[in-house]
């Protein structure tokens, strides 16, 4: 997180690293994630060291993340198919994992509401962070959003199919894309295509982290990389 992010009082955001976790290789260290294969013992404790560290006052309402637009309330505890959750409640902590994917975490300028948002080229693509703002009863020109850590815009290659349904939705998304010479691939900036949707929405004020998650791989999964490997966690609540 950068220091010059502007965070309304009373609102709290944190991102993890892969590290400072007891996870073995290939989920060495710090991975928060139970559907990769990791010893599950391993993850309740990783989830419990994280819990600790960043002194969050409720176990955070852990999803099981589809690539969908499905964006449900923080205050069911209970695991569900999801892609993102909200909260208007103080200390009920919003979390979406990734491992590439885009990590979106909003609230509003008076931090009455938080959400947060796991935004992969699909579900971006289809309007995850859309629905997302629709559960702010906010005006959206009252909301910051922040981009935590993702793949970045020099290592996202995605075929034409993928660069087609953004621009059929958003012509001017074509900047976005950098043809790959020698192949029929292209170079997807995710961050640009968020903010720009975020702008489109009427949201002006964003943040975002410069971490790429695939070339910085002493501190951050990549399941573009490594295939097998372990996931980082993004939360944000109220105080």
């Amino acid at each position: 997180m950068e220091n010059s992010w502007h965070i309304p009082k009373g609102v709290n955001i944190a991102f993890t690293t892969r590290n400072g976790g007891i996870s073995k290789a290939p989920y060495a260290s710090l991975n928060l994630g139970l559907h990769v294969g990791d010893s599950e013992a391993d993850v309740l404790k990783n989830r419990a060291l994280i819990e600790e560290r960043l002194f969050l006052p409720q176990p955070p309402a852990w999803l099981e993340q589809i690539h969908s637009t499905r964006v449900v309330d923080a205050d069911n505890q209970e695991l569900c198919q999801a892609d993102g959750s909200f909260s208007s409640k103080r200390q009920k902590v919003c979390v979406v994992m990734t491992a590439d994917c885009l990590p979106v975490l909003i609230c509003d300028k008076q931090g009455s509401e938080v959400s947060a948002v796991h935004a992969g080229w699909r579900g971006l693509c289809d309007g995850i962070i859309e629905v997302a703002l629709e559960k702010h009863s906010a005006a959206n020109s009252e909301l910051i959003a922040y981009l935590g850590p993702a793949i970045g815009p020099t290592a996202f290659e995605v075929g034409d199919d993928v660069r087609e349904m953004f621009i059929s939705l958003h012509p001017e998304t074509a900047k976005f894309f950098v043809a790959v010479k020698a192949s029929k691939k292209y170079l997807a900036d995710l961050q640009g295509i968020a903010r720009y949707r975020l702008a489109l929405a009427g949201v002006d004020e964003v943040y975002q982290s410069d971490a790429c998650t695939f070339n910085q791989e002493s501190d951050y999964f990549s399941y573009r990389r490594d295939g097998v490997t372990g996931r980082m966690a993004s939360f944000i609540w109220l105080s």
